[in-house]
């Protein structure tokens, strides 16, 4: 089999993959109890995704009986994401979601999946798969180790690495796991605005700004102030992250900003269309407008006053609910006078 994984190993490079390994198709049981552990002690909050079914999460031959490899592949999403600049009137966006990182990623392990095929094997790809555990099979995959930040690390990337894998029936030599940790670095856990890096390795979800910023409703008043301008993800744990910092540097292309008050007045198709690679609950453009009108209320910039006063009484409650807060925290004459007349009454604890 050494022939086929060399070309596998240039397919992927080709591909635009930044590198392949393979793992074992067995089960990851230490996973599957920790995904469990997190549902029951609530860090797991509202997440979906892979804590669906955990069981078929950690099982790869629960979804393919006939799996006996798994093609492990990666691709960063750095330099071309490039780094946000900073603007009163602007949203950031995380690197991650400022293009669609994962379709690269997935032509690339296509392109793997295809070789296999052509070879006799049944290849399937799994690709931000709910299927399958995509970290944990790039660890076991020799690609890199659990970082203290829940990432997995990388020489060379760092944290700045998308996963996914091709299952197969082919029998290839797996790669041997990375010997490696962060040893005693911590800068990941006080990077975290809100202490959502409860511990080494430990993520409480209900704190996270990266998952309030795509679960649907209300976002906490608590939560409103920390969420400053970003508009979808966050990227200060992995920005803190020293094997990451070389890659970072040459991220300098100013992307993964928006101008806020053309957001708010832009219409739902025209918001999905440039967004739609977000994950948003139903599909809804409101999810977008709600984390918008946090960062204009966090904005200080008054010249937002009107488009975040159009949605103070919008038919949407939380939209309404957002904007009220948003307009309490810009102040002035314009925003005092749409609440005294049109907002509803302002939360507490602006």
């Amino acid at each position: 089999m050494e022939g086929l994984r060399h070309r596998l190993d240039q397919i992927a490079r080709a591909a635009g993959l930044d590198l392949l390994g393979i793992a074992g198709a067995d089960p990851f049981p230490i996973v599957y109890d920790e995904l469990k552990n997190r549902q029951t002690n609530g860090r797991a909050s509202g997440l979906g995704f892979t804590y669906v079914d955990p069981e078929i999460a950690t099982t790869p031959r629960a979804s393919f009986p006939w799996a006996r490899s798994l093609v492990v592949g990666a691709r960063s999403y750095l330099p071309g994401a490039g780094s946000p600049t900073t603007a009163d009137d602007q949203g950031r966006v995380a690197r991650v979601a400022v293009d669609d990182a994962y379709e690269p990623l997935r032509q690339g392990l296509g392109a793997v999946a295809a070789t296999l095929r052509d070879e006799g094997y049944r290849a399937e790809v799994l690709c931000d798969d709910s299927r399958l555990v995509d970290r944990a099979a790039a660890v076991r995959a020799g690609l890199g180790w659990w970082g203290k930040n829940t990432m997995v690390l990388t020489p060379g990337f760092g944290p700045w690495l998308l996963f996914g894998s091709v299952v197969t029936d082919a029998h290839l030599d797996p790669d041997r796991p990375m010997g490696r940790d962060c040893g005693s670095c911590e800068a990941c856990l006080p990077a975290c605005p809100t202490g959502a890096l409860v511990a080494p390795g430990i993520l409480d979800a209900r704190r996270c700004l990266a998952a309030w910023a795509q679960a649907p409703g209300s976002i906490p008043v608590e939560y409103r102030v920390a969420m400053g301008d970003r508009l979808y993800g966050c990227d200060d744990c992995i920005e803190a992250c020293p094997p990451g910092h070389r890659l970072l540097k040459r991220s300098s292309q100013p992307r993964g900003t928006v101008d806020l008050g053309w957001l708010l007045w832009a219409s739902d198709s025209t918001l999905l269309e440039r967004f739609g690679h977000w994950f948003l609950p139903d599909r809804k453009a409101s999810i977008i407008r709600r984390n918008a009108l946090i960062a204009a209320g966090n904005s200080g910039d008054r010249s937002l006053v009107p488009s975040t006063a159009a949605y103070a009484k919008h038919p949407d409650p939380m939209l309404a609910e957002h904007a009220v807060w948003a307009l309490a925290r810009l102040g002035g004459l314009a925003a005092n006078a749409v609440l005294q007349t049109g907002g509803r009454d302002s939360p507490s604890g602006k």
